[in-house]
């Protein structure tokens, strides 16, 4: 009795699961229609869907406190703030929504929202500056897109091999090199942020932590390819 596992099948190299194409269709609409309105009225949706920690203080309703930590991913500050995390998104997206398939990819990017808004509001509770964008959702796809970089490997069957430790060197280097590009870049700006905007590192650390942490727990009851038994 003999176990097959057969070859991974070619893939194009453009082959992008439909659920990612899918969720920058959704940003770049959100945005979209978000400027086709009058501006009080864009101004409105900001005011109420975005994440602003000092609202969170008054709002009125459970509901009207915990909409905004998934809200604020869909709204974005411009264009290239769209573009920017889009191409981000497809860069990372693939190699977990393969990995977890598309229901499971969803749920995993709004719980890495959900956790890089609360990291935020730990180092900036009260703030008044409304937190906009998908990016920390984005920083937890990439958390786990860099503990399977392993499973990209050709020879591998896609989805058999296991995901990278967390104290893997792999983790650990490219981990040390995104905290500090986020506190550097974030805290400084280096003249790579226009005027009168900011970088949330602390959102990116939020989701970039869960990303790892999480990432485990959804491969454990992700669905498994069958396997071919030959005799």
């Amino acid at each position: 009795m003999a176990f097959f596992h057969p070859g991974p099948a070619r893939q194009p190299a453009f082959n992008v699961p439909a659920v990612v194409l899918g969720l920058i269709a959704f940003l770049a609409a959100a945005h979209g229609l978000r400027m086709a309105l009058p501006p009080a009225q864009s101004a409105d949706i900001v005011s109420n869907y975005a994440l602003i920690p000092a609202r969170l203080l008054f709002a009125g309703s459970i509901w009207d406190k915990a909409v905004p930590f998934v809200s604020y991913m869909a709204i974005h500050g411009d264009w290239a703030h769209v573009g920017i995390n889009c191409l981000w998104l497809l860069a990372f997206g693939p190699i977990v929504a393969r990995r977890f398939g598309a229901l499971l990819f969803l749920l995993f990017f709004l719980i890495c929202g959900i956790s890089a808004a609360a990291l935020f509001l730990a180092f900036d509770w009260g703030g008044a500056e409304p937190v906009v964008g998908a990016s920390g959702a984005i920083s937890g796809l990439m958390a786990a897109a860099i503990r399977l970089m392993p499973a990209r490997f050709p020879w591998v069957q896609p989805g058999e091999a296991p995901m990278a430790p967390l104290l893997s060197r792999q983790v650990l280097s490219f981990s040390a090199i995104w905290v500090v590009l986020n506190a550097v870049v974030g805290i400084l700006g280096l003249g790579l942020v226009p005027a009168g905007q900011a970088i949330a590192w602390q959102a990116h650390l939020g989701g970039y932590c869960a990303g790892l942490l999480l990432a485990g727990l959804f491969d454990s009851v992700r669905p498994k390819a069958p396997t071919m038994n030959a005799g």
